[in-house]
């Protein structure tokens, strides 16, 4: 069945074409009984708008593009993802879904290609915490709103939502202290530096108890390479361990970090948590059933990837960029923690 027109509603209801548009954009021009009829025809008979032609008269494309970094490998990723589904199912808008690799060069590439797209804002999670700054914050400005999720780069300035990860990675290695593993090997991407909330939290944990911070336990890998990740992760443990300092805990900052160093610790033969507890980072839903179960900082990703979407709504429909900047805030969601057998003795 053909999609009706507003001329169809027009002469089915013996209304103007004028009449019902304005009706079904609610008009305060047409009274509450003929808003009413009008809509519920439109309802009763499965009236579609045309987006296009209303993209066009009003200079919106009504769609929004996305950047993570790579969400086939990341249940977190997928997690916020969903929310920001959630969000634009109730406002309506189109999502573009871009993925960066964790490279600088393809987010920018990725930023371009959603400039040449017309899109009406961008949702980022950033490589970095500096990464494209410069421009990003001339995307901001010139062309559309930016909104960051999970990943704050300090020097844009907007709106961000993001997780009080810096509590996370203190309450996650303060727990491991606890059960005395005080060699913890920190494993975290290597476009991170030392401004980063998850190694600050891990540090303040260490300082708070007068522990030395050893940088031959700090490693940092290439997200970008699962192969290079692992075998950064596995030779690192091995080396430590042939010079007679093994780590006893591992702390993941990352989904996939904290994930497969489980994995590769099995694959080494080195016992979980006996030798070496893990915890970290990880929105897995089956952290619980792995061998051992996992223990991990939890983040509201659901949530992360709602508000996002509903704040960039909100900068979008903002007339100006001074209006739209008295809306930019930081809004940092709370983490839980989930003890389970890989730090339990």
């Amino acid at each position: 069945m053909a999609n009706i027109t507003i001329k169809d509603i027009a002469k089915a209801l013996n209304f103007s074409v004028s009449t019902i548009s304005k009706a079904l954009n609610n008009s305060y021009e047409i009274s509450a009984e003929t808003r009413k009829i009008i809509i519920d025809y439109a309802n009763q008979h499965n009236y579609r708008p045309n987006r296009l032609a209303k993209s066009l008269k009003i200079g919106h494309t009504n769609s929004i593009g996305v950047i993570v970094n790579s969400f086939f490998s990341s249940t977190f990723l997928a997690q916020v993802l969903d929310g920001i589904h959630k969000a634009s199912n109730e406002v309506g808008c189109d999502i573009i879904i871009m993925q960066s690799y964790e490279n600088v060069a393809n987010e920018k590439a990725c930023l371009d290609s959603l400039i040449s797209k017309g899109v009406d804002g961008i949702l980022l999670s950033p490589v970095s915490e500096t990464s494209n700054s410069d421009y990003i914050n001339l995307i901001n400005e010139k062309h559309c709103p930016v909104v960051l999720f999970d990943r704050l780069n300090p020097e844009i300035k907007t709106a961000k939502i993001g997780v009080n990860e810096y509590k996370g990675a203190l309450e996650a290695t303060q727990h491991l202290i606890d059960i005395n593993r005080k060699r913890i090997l920190f494993i975290t991407g290597d476009k991170f530096g030392d401004n980063n909330q998850r190694i600050q939290g891990f540090k303040k944990a260490l300082k708070n108890l007068d522990i030395p911070i050893n940088p031959r336990y700090m490693v940092f890998c290439n997200l970008e390479n699962t192969d290079e990740l692992d075998a950064k992760i596995s030779n690192s443990i091995l080396e430590l361990r042939e010079q007679n300092i093994a780590p006893n805990a591992i702390f993941g900052a990352t989904d996939v970090i904290t994930t497969r160093s489980l994995g590769i610790l099995a694959k080494l033969k080195i016992k979980v948590p006996d030798e070496i507890a893990v915890i970290g980072f990880a929105n897995t839903d089956i952290a619980f059933s792995l061998n051992p179960s996992l223990s991990a900082i939890r983040q509201p990703a659901k949530d992360m990837g709602y508000l996002a979407l509903k704040k960039l709504i909100e900068l979008i429909e903002c007339a100006s960029n001074t209006k739209r900047t008295s809306l930019y805030e930081t809004i940092l969601l709370e983490t839980s923690i989930n003890i389970r057998k890989s730090t339990t003795l």
